[in-house]
């Protein structure tokens, strides 16, 4: 399930940053309005946020999921594409 997750669009999910290196990161809630190779970029209460991706794990309410960020970095093209070989 969560291998399937790393190979999907994330703009647009709903997340959660549950964990992370930058202990000010934890508990930041909303929803992924865009994706760089290093960085997802969070639109929350407070504004948008910007988080390195190997820093962080996501929680996805909606999938009852948990990522590692490790697991999605790199461009996201590049990770959309590889499902589809």
């Amino acid at each position: 399930m969560m291998k399937d997750l790393t190979k999907k669009e994330l703009i647009g999910l709903d997340i959660e940053i549950s964990d992370s290196k930058n202990k000010s990161e934890i508990g930041i809630k909303g929803k992924i309005i865009d994706e760089t190779k290093n960085c997802l970029v969070i639109n929350t209460d407070k504004g948008e946020k910007k988080v390195i991706k190997c820093n962080v794990v996501i929680k996805i309410p909606s999938e009852k999921a948990r990522i590692d960020g490790r697991l999605l970095a790199g461009r996201p093209e590049e990770r959309i594409k590889k499902k589809l070989r």
